[in-house]
């Protein structure tokens, strides 16, 4: 396969058209459009189809763009790093996080990161949600306990855990009186009607009676300082307000752990800019302990 043909091939999917692609590039409509159709003519396949003025991917024309983009970039990239001797990693870097980790810790991580590496332009995106990295053209994600995923590799680099928390004028009940409860979305309709915990003499039940719905563990965390009711957060979030008195933990919430994964794509080459940020996640996170979050937030 011509490797030039299959970049240009890139360049033209990467804008839209030939036209666009020329013009971002400065190269000739004419050469891109005779590579475009010499790649066609030596894979016997048609990766455009074309319009009278639009131009659009085939079904085969998308999946050799997705699997060979990111080739492409990583030999540009491989070839920039020997050329320069191995200076500082350089280009985008996209990140997806999920809400809690993004709302605690990524602001501070992505100023650290931006100071420390001006060359690389880090954009973060939060959501909780399950992402395609590829169809969305993201480097790195970083997910709570995710599902297994054979296109994917990765690592952990954060553990936590979940505690049930109250304000010290709560005590937890001594009979089946129902606690007042506050629970992060999924609304009251699917809400539990008890909890259960490990606390210091050994395992719980308490009855609980969910009051107040809210979007974000912070909001949670701060209704539980208000004294409205107990909650289950995990230990980070309230590490400092434990520490302070302002709340006390009647105990862990059993379970599976509360890991936190960063992933990449399984085929892809390790970047020097995915490697460098996980590095930088690893030297954020030595010990991965729920600690070294409490430390982000305020």
């Amino acid at each position: 396969m011509d490797l030039l043909a299959l970049a240009d091939f890139n360049l033209v999917a990467r804008h839209g058209g030939v036209g666009r692609a020329a013009r971002e590039s400065g190269r000739p409509k004419a050469t891109l459009s005779r590579r475009v159709s010499d790649l066609e003519s030596g894979l016997n396949l048609r990766l455009f189809e074309r319009g009278a003025r639009t131009l659009k991917l085939t079904e085969e024309g998308r999946a050799l763009y997705e699997r060979t983009s990111a080739l492409l970039l990583e030999i540009d990239e491989t070839a920039a790093a020997i050329a320069s001797g191995g200076e500082a990693p350089r280009g985008s870097l996209r990140v997806s996080a999920p809400l809690l980790f993004s709302q605690a810790a990524m602001g501070k991580l992505a100023a650290t990161f931006a100071l420390r590496y001006p060359e690389i332009q880090l954009e973060v995106t939060t959501e909780d949600r399950a992402v395609d990295m590829v169809e969305e053209g993201y480097d790195l994600v970083i997910r709570v306990n995710p599902d297994p995923d054979v296109r994917l590799v990765g690592r952990i680099f954060m553990r936590d855990r979940l505690v049930v928390v109250a304000s010290p004028k709560f005590a937890p009940p001594a009979g089946k009186a129902a606690v007042p409860a506050i629970l992060r979305r999924g609304g009251f309709g699917v809400a539990a009607s008890s909890w259960e915990y490990v606390g210091r003499s050994g395992k719980k039940r308490i009855s609980v009676k969910p009051t107040l719905c809210l979007a974000s563990l912070f909001m949670v965390r701060d209704a539980v300082r208000a004294g409205v009711g107990v909650a289950r957060v995990p230990v980070s979030l309230v590490t400092k307000d434990l520490a302070a008195g302002k709340l006390v933990c009647w105990g862990d919430v059993e379970g599976p752990e509360i890991a936190l994964w960063a992933l990449y794509p399984s085929r892809r080459l390790l970047s020097a800019r995915v490697s460098t940020f996980l590095d930088f996640l690893k030297e954020a996170f030595p010990t991965g302990s729920p600690n070294e979050l409490a430390a982000f937030i305020d």
